[in-house]
């Protein structure tokens, strides 16, 4: 069975760029805030661009272990769960949590400079940085955006 989620996003997919979206009101409620276009790396070796279906109900969504036919098998997690846990005029603090069956599988802090992309304390993987970090993309966006407003 297939359960859907707007809370996080696949561990295996790389954002790579958020998507256009013509009502932002209804992206903040999407686990990295905005819908990304990306590539799918369930299987390292062979990564590939997932069609529209797939990117926005699986890879935006994440839980999709028995779904997606690009998801592995065996011991891993199925989402990726990220918040903001701090905001100074440096750095913006995130903690993430990598689910299996709804229940943590790892988790931790992670801190982005303002200034760039540099991660400081690196203690993720590759994967869940680049979720974080478009994570952290758009939430700076949107904060942006209001204080415009």
């Amino acid at each position: 069975m297939c359960y859907y989620t707007s809370e996080m996003a696949c561990p295996y997919f790389q954002a790579v760029k958020p998507r256009h979206q013509t009502d932002r009101s209804r992206s903040a409620m999407l686990p990295l805030g905005d819908a990304w276009g990306g590539v799918c790396r369930a299987n390292p070796g062979s990564p590939c661009e997932p069609d529209e279906i797939t990117l926005l109900s699986h890879c935006n969504m994440g839980y999709a272990r028995g779904c997606c036919t690009h998801f592995p098998s065996g011991d891993g997690p199925d989402a990726a769960r990220f918040t903001i846990a701090a905001d100074s005029p440096e750095t913006v603090r995130v903690y993430y949590v990598l689910e299996r069956d709804h229940h943590p599988w790892s988790h931790g802090p992670l801190e982005f400079s303002r200034t760039g992309v540099a991660v400081i304390g690196q203690a993720a993987s590759e994967a869940t940085l680049g979720l974080a970090h478009a994570y952290v993309e758009s939430y700076l966006r949107r904060i942006s955006e209001a204080s415009r407003r």
